[in-house]
């Protein structure tokens, strides 16, 4: 099948960081001279000042742009990625942060990379996120989503919370922990690796139910299918209101006897790669493993 042709090109830049601003503009440079639209997201836009190029906010641009390049780390990334699966925009990562399992282009190959991807040299997949939503006495009271995770905890007391979990609508455990982190397998590679749960490929169709600190030591990760859905009952003799984070950015707090849903949404983002990209070689490169195999 023939790959799309990009033609308008929306821009996201971490803010705060120089490095960004300057990678940034060598890329408005290189696009600008081969007559490529370029669309600045309205908040880069501000470190950016006297650019002349056209701005937008990001809902706008996943509606108008054919490839939004985000520039700086993987947060950044995540942040795009749930505004943009709703169209379906291709997402390219120019990383700029610390790890970068999502943003995958070094800022020394900027334009070689950048020009064979809109030459059509890419590989693309698709990955889901979460939809976190707070049900109180019957009645939503909030949502949020999520591509790496949604995380139940206690907020900004220390005490261990309190929940019962269902999946698919039949009775896990009662838990007594400093929380549950769902994780996608996007996710699992972030804070439910911290927690002790399992590195998950990104083609599984799977979510992972890791428990923070619980106060029964058998209690240990779940996978289970993808399309589950979760349901977190917030036991009413909690003391405390438990928060509820999505990829760390978004919050939503709860309070005792509210319910919890997560379930798969029905967007997926669509990531983009250079070609030559290998998932496992970012894990050794990343998580420190050891680079080179035996000879035998």
């Amino acid at each position: 099948m023939k790959k799309p042709v990009f033609r308008n090109i929306g821009l996201i830049g971490r803010l705060g960081s120089s490095r960004v601003v300057d990678t940034l503009k060598r890329l408005m440079r290189f696009l600008d001279e081969h007559n490529y639209q370029i669309i600045v997201e309205d908040r880069t836009a501000t470190v950016l000042l006297g650019h002349g190029f056209q701005e937008a906010d990001r809902k706008m641009l996943a509606e108008i742009c054919d490839l939004v390049i985000v520039v700086g780390g993987d947060g950044s990334l995540l942040g795009a990625a749930r505004a943009m699966a709703r169209t379906g925009v291709p997402v390219l990562g120019v990383n700029r942060g610390r790890l970068g399992f999502l943003t995958d282009i070094m800022p020394d190959q900027l334009e070689e990379k950048v020009a064979e991807v809109l030459a059509g040299k890419y590989t693309s997949e698709r990955r889901f996120l979460l939809d976190a939503e707070v049900v109180r006495e019957g009645e939503p009271i909030g949502s949020a989503d999520g591509l790496n995770d949604v995380v139940l905890h206690p907020g900004k007391s220390a005490r261990m919370i309190e929940f019962d979990l269902y999946i698919e609508g039949q009775f896990v455990y009662n838990q007594r922990s400093d929380g549950l982190i769902v994780s996608t397998p996007t996710g699992s590679t972030a804070y439910a690796l911290s927690g002790g749960g399992p590195i998950m490929h990104p083609k599984l169709d799977a979510l992972v139910l890791v428990p923070m600190f619980p106060h029964t030591l058998s209690s240990r990760p779940i996978v289970v299918d993808g399309n589950s859905e979760i349901k977190i009952l917030i036991s009413a003799s909690n003391e405390t209101y438990p928060h509820v984070s999505c990829d760390g950015q978004t919050h939503l707090v709860t309070k005792p006897g509210d319910v919890l849903y997560i379930r798969k949404k029905p967007h997926k983002l669509k990531l983009i790669h250079p070609l030559g990209h290998d998932y496992y070689e970012i894990c050794r490169t990343k998580l420190g493993w050891n680079s080179q195999p035996s000879n035998y």
